[in-house]
């Protein structure tokens, strides 16, 4: 009963090692998470096969594993760039982005995990001054917004793609003119809308115009077709079926036959 506590204490010094040993050897990594695995005896980060998925893993208790996320992630940015006539204009930019999940061992290695500071927010910054650069704020705050988004959105593709990041998109959410500059633009917007409007009214009054000319020519020509075709004989016809119209009528009335202008008849009373 003595010799217990002797043979007891080594086991239990066993047990501790036991559970530090399996403690440090194994990772789980969680859902939309990688992880890269550090040999400390092995050549250092694993580049040359793909790395620990999600889930439970065992590993030498030496080694280490850094876990990425490798979901999409967005970052934010706000930027002060200069336009192709040298004003400061604000840029309020987004980028979706996540690492190259087959390259992660490389991005880890060459970039560290603070890749985003490293690589794709100066990225971003270079790519959207150059594409501001070479349009006017005119352009900036009106009708380039779309063009200017997908710029700098290829340039920094381009970029970073050799660089163990893939990109998904970039988006523009706010571009911020100097106040002075912002109501000089708007100020000239409003006066080419009420130019487009005028020319607008202008040209509707021309088409009125002529459509009323051609309606008073067509009047006229018809008038003038009319004319001719009235002739002394087809009118005194017009003139007897006139009255035997109206001798037919109830009113009394005197008929004076051939004692109108021109031989026409002529009526006398109306009772």
């Amino acid at each position: 009963m003595e010799k217990l506590p002797k043979i007891g204490l080594p086991i239990l010094i066993l047990i501790i090692i036991a559970i530090v040993f399996i403690s440090k050897s194994t990772v789980t990594i969680g859902s939309g998470e990688a992880g890269v695995l550090y040999r400390t005896f092995g050549g250092g980060v694993v580049t040359d096969k793909p790395p620990l998925g999600e889930g439970f893993h065992l590993v030498a208790p030496w080694n280490k594993v850094i876990v990425y996320e490798v979901r999409q992630q967005e970052v934010f940015e706000k930027m002060q760039v200069l336009s192709s006539n040298g004003l400061e204009i604000k840029l309020d930019a987004s980028a979706w982005f996540q690492p190259d999940y087959a390259k992660l061992g490389l991005l880890h290695q060459q970039k560290g995990e603070n890749y985003v500071a490293r690589v794709l927010l100066p990225t971003i910054r270079s790519a959207a001054r150059s594409v501001v650069g070479r349009y006017t704020p005119e352009q900036l705050y009106s009708s380039k917004r779309d063009a200017i988004q997908k710029e700098i959105f290829e340039e920094t593709k381009k970029i970073v793609e050799n660089q163990f990041i893939q990109l998904n998109e970039v988006l523009v959410r706010d571009v911020t003119l100097p106040p002075t500059i912002k109501e000089a633009i708007e100020r000239k917007l409003r006066q080419e809308q009420e130019a487009l409007e005028y020319e607008f009214r202008l040209e509707k009054a021309r088409k009125e115009a002529e459509r009323q000319k051609i309606d008073a020519e067509g009047k006229a020509t018809a008038n003038k077709i009319l004319n001719e075709s009235l002739t002394d004989k087809i009118l005194k016809e017009k003139g007897i079926q006139a009255t035997l119209e109206l001798s037919k009528s109830p009113n009394a009335k005197v008929v004076v036959v051939g004692s109108g202008k021109d031989g026409m008849p002529l009526i006398l009373g109306n009772q």
